[in-house]
């Protein structure tokens, strides 16, 4: 026998999943994680008998339910369910499908709308971090076409602003999660940050590369992947993660100096696939290291774009554009101010079908 539950396929920024009214799922997170599974398809290169794309960037579930905090709309709990393996993560946020959750939101009735735009507080439930999204409205209804251009997406759509509240040290409890601004691990120098995502950068060069580099020709060097495993292993236990070797964070950046006039150009290892392009709180952190003085990436940063209000990283399937302010202060680094802008698109919305045994043999 088979039983379904409600769920609406979305794109949120440059990621895709499905989005799920909290009630819809078991309360018990190990019968939830099974039924995410079977609905995703996982274990299996290809998802094949589930609603997944086969890529860690289109196998993920938001999981949303009305908060009850004061001055909070709604919860948002995310989980990575791992293409090829029996495992669902949640030691991470993901800000791609953040763009999703207020659309969502105030169609599944939890946040009443506003003409022109409306306002939906978020809280992150995975580090307990606030983001705040302005969703365009009108006539009672969210408007998703537009004229915005975001590297990764083929058509355009409408802006969503995303302003990301007090996310630094969300994970790992410090902006520098070490105590450092640079450390080393296997004679490499990085420099290890967390605003909003755990994330350990590299310079490109130290490695024998240009940063240029496709994905493709990344995730074929096995030498260099095992390298940097053996730095995320070490770097997330200095980073308060504990034991990593089964978690998608930290993430690992090489950087390089930018080549098309943007801040810093990037690629991505998330942690065992190279991102085709850099995830939302990725960016931000990302960003948020090149600031700081003495880190791995400053010197690769074009310094003369900070403050400007927009700096864009680069990677490689175009830019990702983040407004970071880092300041010095008398106790080290403070996160002043980490917003972006997001879009997002209601792809379907209907039943998703896994066995009733999962959810107890109710049908």
């Amino acid at each position: 026998m088979l039983r379904s539950f409600k769920a609406t396929l979305m794109r949120g920024g440059t990621s895709k999943g499905l989005f799920i009214h909290r009630d819809e799922l078991p309360s018990d997170s190990a019968q939830r994680d099974q039924v995410l599974l079977a609905a995703m398809g996982s274990p299996d290169p290809r998802q094949i008998n589930g609603v997944g794309g086969a890529h860690p960037l289109t196998s993920k579930v938001a999981v949303i339910g009305p908060s009850d905090k004061d001055g909070i709309d709604v919860d948002y709990l995310f989980l990575q369910v791992v293409v090829d393996k029996a495992e669902v993560s949640d030691s991470q946020n993901c800000g791609n499908m953040l763009a999703g959750v207020g659309p969502w939101a105030i169609e599944q009735g939890l946040v009443v709308p506003q003409e022109g735009e409306t306002k939906v507080t978020i809280k992150m439930v995975n580090t307990g971090a606030i983001a705040v999204a302005y969703v365009p409205t009108r006539g009672g209804q969210v408007v998703y076409e537009g004229d915005c251009y975001i590297s990764g997406v083929p058509t355009p759509a409408a802006p969503i602003p995303l302003d990301f509240r007090d996310v630094a040290g969300s994970s790992c409890g410090a902006l520098l999660p070490t105590g450092n601004v640079t450390d080393t691990y296997d004679g490499i120098e990085v420099t290890c940050v967390d605003n909003g995502m755990p994330v350990v950068v590299l310079k490109a060069e130290d490695f024998g590369l240009t940063g240029g580099e496709s994905p493709s020709e990344l995730e074929a060097n096995t030498d260099l992947k095992a390298r940097i495993e053996a730095i995320r292993l070490q770097a997330g236990r200095d980073m308060n993660l504990g034991d990593v070797a089964q978690k998608t964070v930290p993430k690992m950046s090489l950087v390089s100096a930018p080549t098309s006039g943007g801040y810093l150009n990037s690629r991505t290892f998330i942690p065992h696939r190279i991102h085709d392009a850099i995830g939302v709180l990725g960016a931000v952190s990302l960003a948020s290291a090149a600031m700081i003085e003495g880190s791995v990436a400053y010197g690769m940063a074009d310094q003369a774009k900070a403050g400007s209000g927009r700096l864009d990283i680069e990677h490689p399937t175009g830019f990702f554009s983040v407004d970071v302010v880092v300041e010095k202060t008398p106790g080290g680094y403070e996160a002043r101010k980490s917003a972006l802008i997001r879009t997002a698109m209601k792809l379907m919305q209907g039943d998703v079908f896994v066995p009733a045994s999962l959810f107890g043999g109710a049908s």
